[in-house]
């Protein structure tokens, strides 16, 4: 009378445990075949990095008055393109200038989107409005300043996505650094093409 019981309970465990190796096959299928779609997109769009420059800079209002600093940029950042088939989308972008480490001047810019093999040109006019100086800072602008001449360090940190034919691709940081970035007082059409570092 036991007997089609016993049988009964002795087959749910193997039945159980094919059913857990057919899921277990199948994800693992699936995690071999998405990562084959990405590696092989990788390979056929094969993406060139992303391209900076600050290609023109001057300052206007450069003022420090108790130890505390006003002072309006104008930049000019030509940022490049080279892929043949990835557009970009700038989400947000938040410009910076520094001195010596101490961050003096911001702007955020708008949002843009770039076409493949493409050539923008943002003007960029950060501005610092009574910024408090460190004393060492304070003291090596104002040296700076009656050469005529001042270096700055200008970082952009973006969000952007990548879009490939009808796919977008999630959110990535792109962060640029331009240094060091030198502007003339005294000529203000006197400028040397500053090339940046990027990070994605």
């Amino acid at each position: 009378m036991a007997g089609p019981g016993s049988s009964t309970t002795q087959r749910t465990p193997a039945g159980r445990s094919s059913i857990l190796r057919c899921i277990a096959i199948t994800l693992l299928a699936l995690i071999v075949i998405v990562g084959l779609t990405v590696l092989i997109t990788w390979l056929v769009i094969r993406p060139k990095k992303l391209v900076y420059t600050v290609e023109a800079g001057k300052v206007e209002q450069f003022n420090i008055h108790y130890n505390h600093l006003n002072a309006t940029f104008d930049f000019v950042l030509r940022a490049y393109n080279p892929n043949k088939k990835v557009s970009v989308y700038y989400d947000s972008i938040d410009v910076s200038v520094s001195y010596d480490d101490q961050p003096i001047a911001y702007q955020t810019v708008q949002p843009f989107f770039q076409p493949r093999r493409n050539i923008t040109r943002l003007e960029l006019k950060p501005t610092g409005q009574a910024v408090p100086l460190q004393g060492s800072v304070s003291r090596d602008l104002r040296l700076e300043k009656s050469s005529g001449e001042i270096q700055f360090e200008v970082r952009v940190k973006a969000r952007i996505r990548f879009k490939v034919g009808r796919w977008k691709s999630s959110h990535y940081t792109v962060r640029v650094k331009c240094s060091p970035v030198e502007v003339h007082l005294s000529s203000p059409k006197k400028f040397d093409r500053t090339e940046c570092d990027v990070d994605i």
